[in-house]
C-alpha cells in the first residue's frame, strides 16, 4: 500500500443527467437530505461536462481523464467515410478471418481509472459504465459489468416487439410489429423476432391462451414453462431460445406486458436482452461475473439502454407503464450496488444509475406548460411528479454510499451533465441545403424517412452533411468515398460553416438557436481527433438538432417544433448544462482558487485518494490536496 494513500475505499455514485440547478431547488425544499449531507461534509459544485454533452462522451472522459480526442468517443452515431454508411460510434464488430467467429471491439481508447488501479494491485467493482463493451481486461483486480454500448440481441440500442391482432398497426421508432393470428380454438400465435444470422432473422413462436385462474393470458414458447400474464403488469424476466441450426441456438431474456386482454389483444415485449449466463459476446470482466450476479440477484437487464423510452414515445406504453419499468430498473441497479458495498471494503466501487436521464428526457414537458410535446398527450399526477421522484431516488442511492462509508472511505456523487428544455429542432442538413452545400437526391423528398442514414444525399453535389447530435462532416476528397471538397479548401469551408451557424436565429421565435459552432481543432486534441466531426454545433437551451437530421436525413425545414415525448435534452452548449459534484471530504470546488472542477478531474482524484500516481497522459488534476 502506498504511503500517500489516505483512504481504503472510494465509492462513486454516478447519477446520469442530474442538474445542479434542480438539485439546488429541491434541496431548498428539504427534498434531498443525503446530497445535502455530502455538501455539509465536503462540498457541492458544478462540474464541467464535455463537448458534446452526451452520456457516452462524458462518462468516457470521467473514466479516462481525457477529452474526446484522447479517448475517441464523440457521439452515439458516426459515419464510415469509406462507404457513407451510418455506424454505431461506441463499438464495432469484426471478422478478420472467415474461419474465426466475429468479435466486438470497444472504440473507446484511453486508460480508464479502474485499469490504472488494477496495475497497482487495487481492486475495483464497476457497475454499468458506458463504453466498456467489451469490458476492459481486469488483471484479476476488476469486476465489471458493461453498460451503455451493450446492444440487444439484434445488435441495436433496443428494438421492442408489439404484438397485436389489429391489421392496420404499423411499426414506429425502434420496434417491430407482429400480427397475432387467432386460431379456431381461441389461441393466439405470433413470432418473437430475435437475432439475425446469414439466412435472415431468427424467430421464436409464442402462443397466448386464456388463463383458467383469473384475468390475463398464458404465454407459451419461453424457457421454463408457461408464464401467466396479468393485464397491465410487467412480467419477470423470461428466457427465450432462438434456434439457428440443429446444434446451434442463441438465448436471450425478455419482459412482457399485456396491454390489452380483450380482443383485439395487445402484448408488448421488451427488446431481447443478452442472457447474463450466456451472452453472445462478453459483457463482464471476468466473463463469468455477469452470470454470478444473476445467480445472486436474479436476472436483470443487460442492454445499455434499459428503459423502453421508445415504447412510451410510440404510445405502446402509457406513462404509468413506463415509470413502472423504470422502478424495476432502479431496483435491479440498487441491488447491484448493495451487493458491491457488502462484498468489498477497499478499492473503487463505481455504480451508474441511468434512469434519471431517461425520465428527464421524457417528462421535461411538465416543467414547461407551453411545450409542443403537450399536444395530444394527457397530463397525469404521476407524470408531473416523475422528475422530483427520480431526484429523490437518486438521493437515496447517495445515502446508501454514505451509510456504507467509514472514516477511510471517500464518497463521490456526480452527474455527467445537466438538463434543459427541447422545444424546437434545428435541421442542420436543411440549413446546409439552403446554403448550397448539400443536394438531396431527386427521388427522395425532404423529410422522407427513406432518406434516413444518409440515403437521401447526392454526394456528387454535396460539400457538407450532418449525422448524429450536432456533428457536421465535410465531404472531403481522399477521406469520404465520394468526396468533392479539395483538402486545401477544407479549413476555410469548415470555418465558413461554423461562422454561419453561430448565432443562428429562429425566425418563428426570434431567439438564438445556436450559441456557437466550432471547428474540431478548437475543441479536440489527441490521437483520435481524426474520428471527430469537422464542425460541432452547440445549441441554445430550448433547441437541439432535429430528429431527422440526427439520423442523417434532409428535413423539409430548418426549424420545427419538437412534439415528441422526448421533450428535454442536454445536447446543447456544454456551458449551459454542467453536471454536479459532491464529496464527503473537502475538495477544490471554487473557480476562484483554480479551474472549476471538470469530469476529467475525477479519475486523478480517485487515484490520488488511493495512493496511485496518475498516468502522464491524463489531462485532469486531483481535486483533493
Amino acid at each position: 500500500m502506498s504511503s500517500t494513500r489516505f483512504v481504503r475505499r472510494v465509492i462513486v455514485i454516478g447519477l446520469d443527467g442530474l442538474s445542479p440547478r434542480l438539485i439546488e431547488e429541491f434541496q431548498g425544499r428539504g427534498e434531498l437530505p443525503h446530497l445535502a449531507e455530502l455538501r455539509r461534509r465536503g462540498g457541492f459544485s458544478t462540474v464541467a461536462t464535455t463537448a458534446p454533452a452526451q452520456t457516452p462522451v462524458a462518462w468516457s472522459s470521467f473514466a479516462t481523464s481525457r477529452n474526446p480526442g484522447g479517448h475517441g468517443i464523440f457521439d452515439f452515431l458516426t459515419r464510415d467515410p469509406a462507404s457513407h454508411r451510418v455506424d454505431m460510434a461506441l463499438n464495432r464488430y469484426e471478422r478478420p478471418n472467415p474461419l474465426l467467429p466475429p468479435r466486438v471491439v470497444n472504440l473507446r481508447g484511453g486508460d480508464p481509472v479502474w485499469s490504472v488501479l488494477a496495475r497497482a494491485g487495487i481492486p475495483s467493482q464497476v457497475l454499468r459504465p458506458p463504453c466498456a463493451y467489451p469490458p476492459d481486461p481486469g488483471q484479476g483486480q476488476i469486476r465489471l459489468l458493461s453498460g451503455l454500448g451493450v446492444p440487444d440481441l439484434r445488435g441495436g440500442f433496443g428494438t421492442a416487439t408489439f404484438f397485436t391482432e389489429e391489421p392496420e398497426v404499423r411499426a414506429l421508432e425502434s420496434e417491430r410489429v407482429v400480427r397475432l393470428e387467432r386460431k379456431p380454438n381461441g389461441e393466439l400465435v405470433g413470432s418473437l423476432i430475435g437475432p439475425r444470422d446469414a439466412k435472415g432473422d431468427l424467430v421464436r413462436e409464442i402462443k397466448l391462451k386464456p388463463r383458467s385462474d383469473g384475468p390475463g393470458l398464458l404465454l407459451e414458447g419461453v424457457e421454463g414453462g408457461p408464464v401467466a400474464l396479468e393485464p397491465g403488469v410487467w412480467s419477470g424476466w423470461t428466457r427465450v431460445k432462438f434456434k439457428a441450426g440443429l446444434l446451434r441456438s442463441t438465448r436471450g431474456i425478455v419482459r412482457w406486458r399485456l396491454e390489452r386482454n380483450d380482443p383485439p389483444v395487445r402484448l408488448y415485449a421488451s427488446p431481447v436482452n443478452f442472457d447474463p449466463h450466456s451472452p453472445l459476446f462478453p459483457i463482464s470482466e471476468p466473463p463469468e461475473y455477469a452470470g454470478d450476479l444473476a445467480d445472486t440477484l436474479g436476472l436483470y437487464a443487460t442492454t445499455g439502454m434499459v428503459e423502453d423510452h421508445a415504447g412510451l414515445a410510440n404510445g405502446r406504453l402509457d406513462e404509468a407503464a413506463f415509470l413502472n419499468q423504470c422502478d424495476l430498473c432502479w431496483r435491479e441497479r440498487e441491488a447491484m450496488l448493495r451487493h458491491a458495498l457488502n462484498r468489498s471494503s477497499e478499492g473503487l466501487i463505481f455504480c451508474l444509475f441511468d434512469t434519471p436521464d431517461r425520465i428527464q428526457h421524457l417528462f421535461w414537458r411538465y416543467w414547461d406548460d407551453a411545450h409542443p410535446a403537450h399536444r395530444g398527450r394527457p397530463r397525469t399526477e404521476q407524470g408531473a411528479a416523475a422528475i422530483l421522484d427520480a431526484y429523490k431516488r437518486a438521493d437515496t442511492m447517495a445515502g446508501l454510499a454514505l451509510e456504507a462509508a467509514d472514516d477511510q472511505t471517500l464518497v463521490i456523487a456526480l452527474s455527467d451533465h445537466g438538463f434543459d428544455d427541447f422545444r424546437r429542432g434545428v435541421g442542420l442538413n436543411a440549413w446546409l441545403q439552403d446554403q448550397g452545400l448539400l443536394t438531396p437526391k431527386p427521388n427522395i423528398a425532404p423529410g422522407d424517412p427513406a432518406g434516413d442514414y444518409l440515403q437521401g444525399i447526392d454526394w456528387s453535389n454535396t460539400q457538407a452533411y450532418s449525422v448524429g447530435l450536432g456533428a457536421i462532416f465535410l465531404n472531403l476528397q481522399g477521406r469520404e468515398a465520394q468526396g468533392i471538397v479539395p483538402p486545401d479548401e477544407a479549413a476555410h469551408l469548415a470555418e465558413r460553416i461554423a461562422a454561419g451557424l453561430t448565432g443562428l436565429i429562429d425566425p418563428q421565435t426570434g431567439q438564438t438557436a445556436i450559441t456557437r459552432a466550432l471547428c474540431r481543432d478548437a475543441i479536440f486534441q489527441g490521437p483520435y481527433v481524426n474520428r471527430a466531426c469537422d464542425v460541432l454545433v452547440h445549441f441554445a437551451p430550448g433547441y437541439r438538432v432535429a430528429w431527422g437530421s440526427s439520423a442523417g436525413r434532409v428535413d423539409d425545414a430548418t426549424f420545427q417544433d419538437n412534439d415528441h415525448a422526448w421533450s428535454g435534452d442536454h445536447v446543447i452548449d456544454p456551458d449551459r448544462v454542467p453536471g454536479f459534484l459532491a464529496m464527503n471530504r473537502p475538495y477544490d470546488s471554487a473557480a476562484a482558487t483554480g479551474p472549476a472542477p471538470r469530469l476529467i478531474d475525477l479519475a486523478p482524484t480517485i487515484t490520488k485518494a488511493l495512493g496511485v500516481p496518475a498516468p502522464d497522459e491524463w489531462e485532469g488534476r486531483s481535486l483533493i490536496p
